[in-house]
């Protein structure tokens, strides 16, 4: 596991590689939320957080199997986000380890708690964002607050297929 270095950036094969994973990955854990067309990310998009040092990957046989976003919010908190395990490697722990290496990530950067944001519908249970909101609970996660995606992402509210809200979970992290 370990951050794509600035130079990745150009990786087109490296890039696209994550683009695929995240967007395949989103496209099933948030179906009926978004409109047909919508996607989770682009190559640019992608290329710039590995520019700005925040992608992290995990790797079989030389694959990218799994990623991660992760970046210093502020002196105390910092956040992942994005995280993509290839669904033919489901329940290998690979989405486990890249939250495990955040935690690690944010410990060493010297911030007291780590947030993430999970987008859920208003009106109606989804089952994969129920099994995330379980699982992040039981890896120490507490829900601290819940606002709307119109308001804190109002470019993102016109791709939405149904009302969504989205949720911010922190976690302490222990020196």
């Amino acid at each position: 596991m370990r951050f794509l270095p600035e130079s990745a950036s150009t990786d087109e094969t490296a890039v696209q590689r994550i683009v695929d994973l995240v967007n395949e990955v989103y496209a099933e854990s948030e179906k009926g939320l978004w409109l047909e067309d919508a996607a989770r990310t682009s190559a640019a998009e992608i290329a710039g957080m590995i520019r700005a040092g925040e992608i992290a990957v995990t790797e079989h046989e030389g694959r990218i199997v799994g990623s991660v976003r992760i970046q210093r919010l502020d002196e105390t908190t910092g956040e992942f986000g994005m995280l993509a395990a290839d669904p033919a490697r489901r329940g290998t722990g690979i989405g486990r380890d890249l939250v495990a290496f955040a935690e690690r990530t944010c410990r060493e950067w010297g911030v007291a708690r780590i947030q993430l944001e999970l987008l859920v519908p208003r009106t109606w249970n989804h089952p994969s964002k129920d099994f995330l909101a379980a699982w992040y609970t039981r890896l120490g996660y507490e829900l601290t607050s819940t606002g709307t995606l119109d308001e804190a992402f109002p470019a993102l509210a016109p791709l939405l297929a149904t009302p969504c809200d989205f949720r911010i979970y922190h976690k302490t992290l222990s020196a």
